[in-house]
């Protein structure tokens, strides 16, 4: 089976989404929720109840998080439970069944209109997703943080195109990524994904800037690339292998995303296949495994 590059799959996913509008959510409606996701899917929550109050929780601290939360659920303080899940499976039914368990109100965010979350959620919200190779879910995440978003599609693809690497880009051991403070939830996409497409045999970083000022560059290497968003880099990593990266006026979380996203798969094209070597394994084997079940995951999903 075909598995396409993730340059590939991001570049799908916006002209997929240009055709195919994200359904504009006001989350502001939501008023102090518990959002609850798993990888990823934490991160999205963060992105999308970035300008309210909120609870954030994922699949191992939820339990405790709504257990420490409950004196304000008994006040209906706390109404809500967000659970954000693409596939709407795996960790998401039971999340929602202890949400509803605190009577809690459940919203669940997926890609999957008859998953079993979708079964047992008070409400669900559908998000048209393309097949994609499995944990790529760039489709399914871009489309809910453009729900929350001014930004158009378009408009990103473009400016993808117009971006230019070093021409050694592909010699470097190493690539660290410098964001704005606010985008601090894409950082840490970035690392969710570089241990998915890479694991140990490409040391990708990410801070914001900060973060960054925290001592994160004391051991410079000319091996490493630091790449910066939007701020001129005058002071992390050696000084002739940093790229600076200018962004367009009215960016957000969906262009940050998008050109994270885009780096890395133009990091994943000048590497050796290491996910597209071991993905399929882990679909068949030790992937279904660590959750408990026999069957296979779906290598496309």
């Amino acid at each position: 089976m075909n598995i396409i590059n993730f340059n590939q799959a991001l570049n799908d996913a916006l002209n997929f989404l240009i055709k195919n509008q994200a359904p504009k959510i006001n989350f502001k409606k939501l008023n102090f929720p518990i959002v609850v996701g798993s990888g990823n899917a934490y991160n999205t929550g963060l992105i999308l109840f970035a300008k309210q109050p909120a609870v954030f929780a994922s699949e191992s601290t939820f339990k405790e998080v709504i257990k420490n939360y409950q004196p304000l659920i008994k006040k209906k303080i706390i109404k809500q439970a967000v659970v954000i899940s693409a596939s709407g499976a795996k960790d998401s039914t039971w999340e929602i069944q202890l949400a509803k368990k605190y009577k809690l109100k459940t919203l669940l965010l997926t890609c999957v209109e008859n998953s079993p979350a979708a079964k047992v959620a008070d409400q669900v919200k559908i998000f048209k997703k393309i097949p994609e190779p499995y944990t790529y879910n760039i489709s399914t995440y871009l489309n809910m943080i453009l729900s929350a978003s001014p930004e158009k599609p378009k408009d990103i693809l473009n400016f993808l195109k117009k971006i230019k690497l070093a021409k050694n880009f592909k010699n470097y051991a190493s690539y660290a990524f410098i964001l704005p403070d606010n985008y601090a939830p894409v950082a840490r996409m970035i690392l969710a994904k570089a241990d998915e497409l890479f694991g140990p045999h490409v040391a990708i970083r990410a801070f914001t800037s900060g973060d960054a000022r925290h001592a994160k560059f004391i051991n410079r290497t000319k091996k490493e690339l630091v790449i910066s968003f939007g701020e001129p880099n005058h002071f992390f990593g050696e000084p002739k292998h940093r790229l600076d990266l200018a962004l367009p006026k009215n960016h957000d979380f969906g262009l940050i995303f998008s050109l994270a996203y885009a780096l890395l798969g133009k990091i994943q094209e000048v590497k050796p296949p290491y996910f597209k070597n071991n993905i399929k394994k882990y679909c068949s084997d030790y992937g279904p495994k660590a959750y408990g079940k026999n069957e296979k995951l779906n290598l496309i999903s």
